[in-house]
């Protein structure tokens, strides 16, 4: 239990004192291993090792950022960010609901996860300034539709969420059908609606400069965003429609093989061989790809070693174990434990979907010998699970707005995603998990 609970203390803290976030973890992983007992060499070559669970997550999100480079050089974007700006302007709510929205449909109408937010958010960052929008609003807005809709809604990602709660609990001795699931995570779906409607018309409802940003450039910015609403419209060209191709080609081949690194990697072939990057623009595109997202690529890495480092010590299995002894009969306790306990293991290994079995496999029999039924012990478990998916710095639901919101460099990762997400979602979801658990 130590060496889970000091080492998530550990990345938390230095994080918030603004050392990177890379360091943080790196130096978070180690400590876990030694306090398992392995010699530091022994935790850093577990940790190397363990890094290449994520490797396809990594070179997905480095080609995803070659990929929105290359489509925000076809100038397609443009069309977009104008039609938003005539659309949006004066409305700084309405903004962050639009871009929830969109989010949403990430994750099961068009299955591309955090594909979109290169794509999208780098072109609005001047509207953003020029509206006073703040951006910890819309880092919010983004981690609600890239995890709200897998809790709740059991079609793409969600589907698969809950299949896993589903057949974990079957094999930890509970029958529960993946419809019921759905139906026992309505009560934490709730919560995120909470979360957002309160960072949305109550936190980040006022406008606010964002830092970095000089009085000439907000004006700058004005000036440009006013230009651009006024414009004629920009026409369609070859260039664009090709782009348009390139984007359903690399769709098609992610929804087929499931492989978002596949997908990326045909549309940035397309635009290539459609002349709507020039060849001689390749290394000048693909630098600042790789720019934009190598380090969000590294973090994952890093994050999968930590993770491998918690699992294969038994450190999460021992802390999980230990917690049984003083829970007792008490449903209340119980419900608390598990939801702290998932909360802790989220946080340190950024993934909602891989602590659900590590979880199960012990608190599915503690479930069944406490009298929780089948609906709440998933609510628990899939509640347990998704906190701290929000507000981990190792999650894809925070390193995906961040990869997007820093594009210009005046975002930082811990306090204006991370510490935001973490406060308007963890935090209701850990009173409607409570609430889910004594009344299913």
């Amino acid at each position: 239990m130590t060496a889970v609970l000091v080492s998530v203390l550990l990345m938390i803290v230095l994080s918030m004192l603004r050392v990177n976030v890379l360091i943080s973890i790196l130096l978070a992983a180690i400590t876990a291993g030694m306090i398992e007992g392995l010699s530091i060499l022994d935790a850093t070559s577990m940790l190397i090792g363990g890094m290449g669970g994520q490797a396809e997550t990594a070179i997905s999100i480095v080609l995803l950022g070659i990929f929105a480079v290359a489509i925000k050089y076809s100038g397609i974007t443009g069309i977009l960010v104008n039609k938003l700006l005539k659309f949006m302007k004066g409305r700084r709510g309405f903004i962050l609901l639009t871009i929830a929205g969109i989010s949403c449909f990430s994750q099961n109408l068009v299955p591309v996860h955090i594909a979109f937010i290169p794509i999208l958010i780098p072109p609005l960052l001047h509207l953003f300034d020029s509206m006073k929008v703040d951006r910890r609003g819309v880092a919010t807005a983004l981690t609600f539709g890239l995890k709200a809709p897998y809790i709740v809604i059991p079609a793409g990602y969600g589907l698969m969420f809950h299949q896993i709660i589903a057949t974990e609990m079957k094999a930890s001795g509970m029958n529960i059908a993946v419809s019921q699931v759905a139906v026992a995570m309505l009560l934490p779906g709730l919560a995120m609606v909470v979360g957002l409607l309160i960072a949305v018309f109550i936190t980040y409802r006022k406008p606010k400069e964002t830092v970095g940003v000089s009085a000439d450039e907000l004006a700058h910015s004005q000036a440009s965003a006013e230009i651009s609403a006024a414009a004629e419209h920009i026409p369609f060209n070859k260039q664009h429609g090709m782009t348009v191709v390139a984007i359903l080609i690399a769709l098609v081949i992610q929804v087929i093989t499931h492989s978002l690194a596949l997908g990326a990697l045909a549309g940035i072939i397309v635009m290539f061989l459609g002349r709507v990057v020039p060849f001689l623009k390749g290394d000048e595109v693909i630098d600042d790809g790789m720019k934009m997202m190598g380090a969000m690529a590294f973090i994952m890495l890093i994050a999968a070693g930590y993770a491998t480092i918690l699992k294969d010590t038994g450190a999460i299995k021992e802390m999980v174990t230990l917690t049984n002894g003083f829970i007792g009969d008490s449903k209340l306790v119980a419900a608390f434990t598990i939801l702290a306990i998932g909360l802790l293991v989220t946080m340190g290994i950024g993934s909602s979907f891989g602590t659900i079995p590590i979880l199960t496999a012990v608190y599915v029999p503690l479930c069944l010998a406490v009298g929780f039924s089948p609906l709440a012990t998933a609510a628990l478990i899939g509640t347990a699970s998704a906190l701290g998916d929000a507000g981990s710095p190792a999650s894809d639901s925070t390193i995906g707005p961040t990869m997007g919101l820093n594009a210009d460099g005046k975002h930082n990762h811990i306090w204006d995603t991370c510490v935001p997400t973490f406060m308007h979602y963890n935090i209701p979801l850990f009173i409607f998990g409570m609430i889910a658990a004594l009344v299913l």
